[in-house]
């Protein structure tokens, strides 16, 4: 077992990456914490862990509000006493409404561009982002990350060990036209990535993140049959990614696999981002 006995915490482990996520790593033989904003949702994870879920907590805490990640915290404290790995993803989705309304404009782009006339129907989204809406993107990402990470950093530093993984994605390498918010906020985590690495390496700490591409999880699903179809015929490998496949390169992250990595991502994509 890759994890065996350590410690990790893992952010929006409810569902999609983060319950795929703790369930590989409670495989590897690891003591999870699951976060979500529901326990009932993060209980589900745990109970999804089987004979290992003995050794899996479902923790509710918001990661934008920092009070609420400081008692988040102190529970695994007190249940483990350290933490080993902390995987920062928890993330929020656009607004359904707004949703809909790209769903409509993707179409009506594509539809356009077959009939040969150009493109007429512009996305229009940052124009239309409202100020909650653009702080709440950052909030719950970016903040998240940080308020999570530097709770970390206090037991990590008192061991000199630990590996941090930040959840970004493949819109802050190549740009996101239909989600500026949500690429600034993921460019924001990628930089932080980068920043932290350097700051934490003298005390044995590693500090990476993963850029996913298009993956099947709640934050996609709203997608309608024909976009998804289009989506995936633009990604070489033929097929939007399963969240385990984005899990298992966490997994190498998080362990001694990846002993002499760090500051670094890595890109679960089908290759529709080469860089």
């Amino acid at each position: 077992m890759k994890l065996k006995d350590r410690v990790a915490l893992v952010t929006g482990g409810g569902s999609g990456i983060g319950s795929a996520t703790a369930l590989l790593f409670a495989e590897e033989g690891a003591h999870v914490v699951v976060n979500d904003l529901s326990r009932e949702i993060a209980e589900k994870t745990v109970e999804a862990m089987g004979p290992a879920n003995s050794r899996g907590l479902a923790v509710a805490a918001d990661v934008s509000d920092s009070a609420q990640v400081r008692e988040m915290f102190a529970v695994l404290q007190k249940r483990f006493g350290r933490v080993d790995i902390l995987v920062n993803n928890a993330g929020i989705p656009t607004p359904k409404e707004k949703g809909d309304v790209l769903n409509r404009k993707y179409e009506a782009r594509q539809a356009e561009m077959a009939a040969g006339k150009g493109i007429q129907t512009h996305w229009d989204v940052t124009v239309e982002t409202t100020d909650d809406e653009w702080a709440r993107m950052l909030a719950v990402h970016l903040n998240g990350a940080f308020y999570c990470t530097r709770e970390a950093l206090k037991l990590m530093s008192a061991r000199n060990r630990g590996a941090i993984i930040n959840i970004s994605s493949i819109a802050a390498l190549g740009g996101m036209a239909t989600g500026s918010a949500y690429a600034a906020a993921k460019g924001g985590v990628l930089s932080f990535t980068r920043a932290l690495a350097l700051e934490v390496a003298s005390r044995n700490i590693r500090v990476n993140a993963i850029c996913p591409g298009w993956v099947d999880t709640p934050l996609i699903q709203p997608l309608p049959p024909p976009v998804r179809s289009m989506v995936s015929s633009q990604i070489p490998l033929g097929r939007i990614a399963e969240p385990r496949e984005i899990a298992a390169a966490a997994l190498f992250l998080a362990s001694d696999d990846s002993s002499y990595i760090t500051g670094q991502w890595i890109s679960p994509n089908g290759g529709i981002y080469i860089g």
